[in-house]
């Protein structure tokens, strides 16, 4: 049986939100038996030409009161104006309606801010671009944002983090219904790792430095990644950037959005992934060099701030040459 999947696009729309998931799904088929794959349809207000952020334009197949089937999946795509302004009307009124026939639905991006309009997220485990996280969770208070994940499923509502991350997502949803052997084979075609897990951690500790390249966050911020395999107290971070310990930790959630001890450990995270990807040293030498102490200290972490255990990630990220990376 075919399984029909809908996304919807507006004006400003991010061209890749779309186009990722729409060749995942129609590389799957390729391996399917014909009649049993994926047919895709964009929606949206009219079948008018829309301009995305790039400037491209897109027409929908279908408009919004023509798409009156049932849908196996429903996703929403992002775009730069969403976190700015609500959506077209039109579009917040037919999310209100449209979720009630389909199996799946959900947003690449930040399209979540529309099923945020829409009151799809009360109370729902959900994540967006890191960018855009504090300010969904800020905008949609009964939500329960995951600021770092790439994506998340929670009953039929499915989430994903930024741009290319609505590969991954449509990768797990081929895999949930034809394998995961299906899904590497179509990864493999697409040429990304396959696959990144939805609870992997989006981003690495620099994608948090303050606007102010020469203040004393900064300065605090340059040291640990530096220095990342020392010993790094709140006391000693609160010396270096010349402040009491309690102005310190205000100033640095301030400039940054995490406290000292998360920005510590997203450092060793990424320079333990940098360690597992390069090379096959024992895990016990990774931790140590990468601050963590112990390798059971450094499983802790993985598991909590990215999902796997080093292992796992060494696994499916561990570089095979030098063009190349185990599992893509």
């Amino acid at each position: 049986m075919v399984q029909k999947v809908a996304i919807a696009i507006h004006d400003g729309v991010q061209a890749l939100d779309i186009a990722g998931p729409v060749d995942a799904f129609m590389e799957a088929n390729a391996f399917i038996a014909p009649g049993d794959g994926y047919e895709v349809v964009l929606v949206a207000a009219d079948r008018q030409p829309l301009r995305a952020s790039s400037g491209m334009r897109i027409a929908a197949d279908v408009s919004f009161a023509e798409a009156r089937d049932d849908f196996a999946i429903l996703l929403v795509a992002g775009g730069p104006a969403l976190p700015v302004a609500a959506p077209d009307p039109a579009l917040t009124q037919w999310l209100c309606r449209a979720p009630d026939r389909a199996a799946i639905y959900g947003s690449v991006c930040t399209g979540a801010f529309a099923l945020g309009h829409a009151g799809l997220l009360d109370g729902r485990r959900v994540t967006t671009h890191w960018q855009n996280a504090a300010q969904l969770a800020a905008q949609f208070p009964a939500a329960q944002v995951e600021h770092d994940r790439i994506y998340i499923r929670d009953g039929r509502l499915v989430t994903s983090a930024g741009i290319t991350a609505g590969i991954d997502l449509a990768l797990s949803l081929i895999g949930e219904r034809h394998g995961p052997r299906l899904a590497v084979d179509v990864a493999k075609r697409l040429v990304v790792v396959a696959q990144r897990q939805g609870g992997q951690s989006q981003f690495s500790p620099f994608l948090v430095a303050p606007v102010q390249d020469d203040s004393p966050i900064a300065r605090v911020q340059t040291h640990v990644m530096a220095h990342v395999g020392e010993r790094h107290t709140l006391q000693t971070l609160a010396g270096i950037a010349g402040m009491s310990t309690r102005n310190f930790a205000r100033h640095f959630v301030l400039a940054t959005g995490i406290t000292p001890h998360d920005f510590v450990d997203r450092a060793r995270i990424d320079a333990a992934r940098r360690l597992l990807e390069a090379d096959d040293q024992p895990l016990k030498a990774v931790a140590y060099a990468s601050g963590f102490g112990t390798a059971d200290r450094m499983r802790i972490v993985f598991r909590e701030r990215l999902g796997v255990s080093p292992a796992q990630y060494r696994a499916s990220f561990r570089r095979t040459g030098e063009n190349g990376m185990s599992g893509a």
